[in-house]
């Protein structure tokens, strides 16, 4: 057993020994005192709960028996988005035919009693798509069961299974809502009768109306006759009960967590309990008036590893700025270091508390509410009880009843609920289970990985950008991105002496009683996860490669190069290695210049960089314009064995970048347009042609 694993059995015990007062000691002298990065995250969520009788979802079947629910609603879920959703649907429920239903994390579930689901319920799945048509890091079970179906009687047979189904997803991405469209074929062919026509939320055009047009339009209107139930009289825009309930303490005898993340009965590091890890940090932009992060971030010791192409996610904190702008906008600013204590309202519920108990409300949208995401017009429609005046009132009605309003006022103009709040000219005073309610937790981004693994298996490099913009049509004002302005944040703590950088939002860099920087020794840390990816290299190192990465789509590409020299220098024989990459100027942002004339002469003479610089010349050029500048070098590679790959922007490079592939199939290929776009879907089939891309 590993000193780690040894560590973790003795927490675990002395805990189920002391019971929760120790937890509260443990916490604050042994995890919390200490420097080691291997013990701060310790006094955890799953603690906490362990010990109040949560029942266990993964027989979700007896749930529904014992407690006589009727629905069902399962979320796979990336970001919080698609769980929201599920929570909306479930309140609905409830308040529209007075069916409270099961909301449930998938992943938590024994998905094989599906075929155990009575004949007189109903299942309903909300399932988002993440990356290039894979399920979310939740869902992946529950994938992996459909794909090769047997279920608990043996058999693959859901005859009984009734469902309706939504999924999440971005129609700039090649694979559309797949996981959705997935599930539901595969439900179908093992004999469930999905109920209603297939919803798909698109996230590039507005996800919030096509949710609210599936409700409205198969899920509500068929959800009565398939239940056997009648609509309550109560009006469909009436505000639904909260799921939790919040009480103010005046002290507490046990530990107050701050910030602290994880989950104490996992013993490895992971997505359930990410690793304060130690980072360095330089600017690759130094000489323009934008910033790029380049990070080291160290993963020795921790049981952690990672493969060249893989993610890593980087867990946020709010920006003390946007926390007192919410705060003022609620009125409390007096009660930001309030202990509170956050329970389900349901005491048959799953989900016992969003997170760690008991807290503050200043820890709480620092660390744990994503208090910068735009607010659902459900959320706004939630708060016109609370306005202080009429005028505010019929405010804040308006942008929750009229979509075009929301969608201007809101959604363009990219206001969070502060933001909103403060458009209204009044101060909201909501009680503690509505401010929980109105948002969804804090979630992790994810970076693809710029470095090897084969080269630095205990190192993990990022590359990110910080983002900073102004909405269109309020270019008074301008967003911030919450994480990389966060990085940028601890960047400049660790260059404290640099005047010359500039912070604009400040952000407590700390951490949870100091966890995350020490002053004295000008060390920082990150809690961070590694999340597979299938975007790899080929196994055969003789294949050639081809690579577009404009901008910090780069970055993967810099770990596939490195990997690729690696593997050179241990005698293995590499074959073609091609990069493309755009940038604005060579002087400006020209990402990882200094590396890649040494990298790329490492490689034989049929390895290049091929660079776009858009700046610099009277006409725009892109990587795509260089693409097809060699567009019969490209054929011919693909011809013999290429592998293509594509990381960057994916509404407009990609898509461009794949039409100029198809373009080369017709022009050297002689394909007409079915086959030529035939021949690149084959391609993506056998993985020779990935993409790494964002909206």
């Amino acid at each position: 057993m590993s000193k780690q694993l040894q560590v973790n059995k003795q927490i675990t015990l002395l805990i189920s020994a002391l019971g929760l007062a120790a937890v509260g000691y443990l916490a604050s002298q042994y995890f919390f005192g200490s420097s080691t990065s291997d013990t701060i995250n310790n006094a955890t969520e799953k603690g906490t709960e362990q010990n109040k009788g949560e029942s266990d979802p993964s027989n979700f079947v007896e749930t529904m028996k014992k407690q006589n629910r009727k629905v069902v609603i399962f979320y796979g879920s990336q970001t919080g988005t698609a769980e929201d959703c599920a929570e909306r649907i479930g309140k609905q429920c409830k308040k529209r035919f007075g069916v409270a239903p099961l909301v449930l994390d998938i992943e938590q579930c024994n998905m094989k009693l599906l075929d155990q689901v009575p004949e007189d319920s109903l299942a309903i799945f909300v399932m988002a798509t993440y990356g290039e048509g894979e399920p979310t890091d939740n869902a992946q079970e529950f994938w992996d069961l459909l794909e090769n179906p047997e279920y608990s009687e043996g058999n693959n047979n859901l005859k009984n299974l009734r469902y309706f189904i939504f999924g999440l997803g971005n129609s700039s991405y090649t694979y559309y809502n797949w996981v959705c469209k997935t599930v539901d074929e595969k439900l179908t062919c093992s004999g469930a009768t999905r109920i209603g026509e297939l919803g798909m939320g698109d996230d590039e055009k507005s996800l919030e109306d096509d949710f609210e047009a599936w409700q409205e339009e198969q899920l509500w209107p068929l959800f009565g006759d398939a239940l056997q139930v009648d609509a309550t009289s109560q009006d469909s825009s009436a505000v639904a009960d909260t799921k939790y309930k919040v009480v103010e303490l005046e002290e507490t005898e046990g530990h107050v967590y701050s910030g602290e993340l994880g989950d104490l009965s996992v013993a490895e590091w992971g997505a359930k309990k990410p690793y304060p890890a130690p980072i360095t940090s330089r600017d690759l932009l130094s000489a323009s008036d934008r910033h790029c992060l380049h990070l080291e971030v160290d993963i020795s010791n921790t049981g952690m590893t990672y493969s060249t192409g893989d993610h890593i996610a980087i867990w946020p904190t709010n920006s003390e700025d946007e926390l007192f702008k919410l705060a003022h906008s609620l009125g409390l600013e007096e009660k930001l270091d309030t202990i509170i204590h956050v329970t389900a309202a349901d005491e048959t519920s799953a989900k016992k508390s969003p997170f760690p108990q008991p807290t503050t409300y200043r820890a709480m949208m620092r660390h744990y509410l994503d208090i910068c995401q735009i607010p659902s017009r459900d959320v706004l429609q939630m708060l016109v009880r609370f306005a202080p005046t009429p005028e505010a009132g019929e405010t804040i009605k308006k942008l929750a009843t009229d979509k075009d309003e929301y969608k201007r006022v809101v959604v363009e103009s990219v206001r969070n609920l502060a933001e909103v709040l403060d458009y209204t000219g009044a101060v909201f005073h909501i009680p503690g289970d509505v401010l929980v309610e109105s948002f969804s937790r804090l979630q992790p981004r994810y970076y693809s990985i710029s470095s090897s693994s084969s080269e630095s298996p205990n190192t993990v490099s990022v590359t990110a950008v910080t983002l900073k913009y102004r909405p269109e049509p309020t270019p008074e004002r301008t967003v911030f991105g919450v994480n990389t302005n966060y990085l940028w944040a601890v960047h400049k703590n660790l260059n404290d002496d640099d005047e010359a950088i500039q912070v604009e939002t400040e952000y407590s860099v700390t951490g949870p009683n100091g966890a995350y920087f020490d002053d004295k020794l000008n060390t920082a840390k990150l809690p961070v996860h590694i999340r597979q990816s299938n975007f790899k290299l080929p196994t055969d190192d003789t294949k050639p490669v081809i690579m577009v990465g404009p901008g910090t789509g780069v970055a993967p590409f810099r770990g596939f190069v490195r990997e690729r020299v690696y593997r050179k220098k241990q005698g293995k024989q590499i074959g073609p290695t091609i990069l493309y990459f755009g940038c604005r100027r060579q002087d400006e942002d020209y990402l990882y210049n200094e590396e890649w004339k040494e990298l790329f002469n490492e490689l034989d003479d049929t390895s290049k960089m091929i660079n776009a610089f858009s700046r610099e010349t009277d006409k725009k050029v892109y990587v795509q314009d260089k693409l097809k500048e060699n567009g019969e070098e490209t054929w011919n590679l693909l011809q013999n064995g290429a592998s293509f790959y594509v990381c960057g922007e994916a509404k407009h490079m990609a898509k461009d970048v794949q039409k100029a592939i198809i373009g080369f199939a017709k022009q050297y290929g002689g394909l007409d347009d079915a086959a030529a776009e035939e021949y690149v879907s084959k391609l993506r089939d056998t993985g020779r042609y990935q993409e790494d891309v964002w909206a």
